[in-house]
């Protein structure tokens, strides 16, 4: 009997040991503007400090899109279906139908975005743009949005600023130079990489509350499949947001390398996203989430209230996190 035990434990830790000895299935997930904004440097510091598998998942890529509609695409279809996408995304899924699930919270500020114009403009703020035209990328996207918001904060009549769509970032920027326009929008890390060309005319942090604009998101069928998987992805992010709050500098190292950036740019990013507490840990700010759709609604993207308890799902999120304003 003894020998059958024995024979038994034996075979029992070998098992054990096998799974031990298995490496965890690499997976990829989705992050709108990968590579070009700010929303995944907590994944790129994540994946260098191996913060994902230490929480249970080895997230080795990172499927990326332009935005919008293009990235929630992604998280239906990839292998892995989780993203961080825009929270308007998220909104016009749920909209037509699809059963999705908000799992955590991710840039928790539109604030990395300001409007600059030349140094020798006779444009010095918001009031000054009175009866001159500021760019945005497109109709009904973030600068859109923000723009009409900034100019009904400081009491601007829209009909007095002429707002074109210039189409990106660089589009609006070569406007501004050849003097089309007479501010346009920017944002990190491209602020930081061309601040010596140009100045600021308003950045929205000094203007508009905090408001959440990305999210992340999973379908229904996977949050009850693999809660351990979301949990994984959730701490691993939570990991890389903290490390990048303490150790900026190293962090800006490796989003430098994983951005193909140079240091200097990417450390200037980096600490101008740390000064505004950019990134969530993870958990939900209702009131950031409500202001953001507020703004939603004024550019027509939004109708009626939206019931954050039929999207939110905080069961995945680390127990200090869970309780939302």
């Amino acid at each position: 009997m003894l020998k059958h035990w024995k024979t038994r434990l034996c075979a029992f830790a070998a098992a054990i040991g096998l799974m031990a000895a298995q490496p965890v299935k690499a997976e990829e997930i989705s992050v709108t503007h990968w590579g070009v904004l700010m929303y995944g440097a907590p994944y790129a510091v994540a994946m260098d400090k191996g913060f994902f598998k230490k929480a249970g998942i080895d997230i080795t890529g990172i499927l990326t899109s332009k935005g919008g509609g293009t990235t929630m695409r992604n998280v239906l279809a990839g292998g892995l279906p989780y993203g961080e996408v825009a929270l308007s995304a998220v909104l016009a899924a749920a909209r037509e139908g699809v059963d999705v699930r908000v799992v955590n919270s991710g840039a928790q500020s539109v604030n990395e975005i300001l409007w600059v114009t030349m140094p020798n403009s006779p444009i010095k703020g918001v009031q000054d743009l009175a009866g001159r035209k500021m760019s945005i990328t497109s109709p009904k996207s973030v600068t859109d949005m923000v723009s009409i918001m900034v100019l009904e904060k400081s009491g601007i009549p829209l009909d007095k600023v002429e707002r074109p769509a210039l189409g990106g970032i660089g589009a609006g920027l070569t406007a501004l130079e050849s003097g089309a326009v007479d501010a346009a929008a920017i944002m990190d890390p491209i602020w930081a990489a061309r601040k010596a060309k140009y100045r600021p005319v308003f950045f929205t942090k000094d203007i508009l509350p905090p408001m959440t604009q990305t999210v992340g998101v999973t379908t229904a069928e996977f949050a009850k499949a693999h809660p351990d998987k979301l949990r994984a992805i959730i701490a691993g992010r939570r990991m890389g947001v903290d490390f990048i709050y303490a150790n900026p500098k190293e962090a800006a190292q490796i989003f430098a390398r994983e951005y193909n950036l140079k240091p200097d740019v990417a450390e200037t990013a980096i600490r101008n996203m740390v000064e505004i507490k950019y990134w969530s840990l993870g958990g939900f700010d209702i009131n950031g989430m409500n202001e953001f759709v507020r703004g939603l609604r004024i550019i027509g993207e939004v109708q009626g209230e939206v019931d954050w308890n039929k999207l939110l799902d905080r069961s995945f999120l680390p127990a200090d996190l869970r309780s939302g304003s």
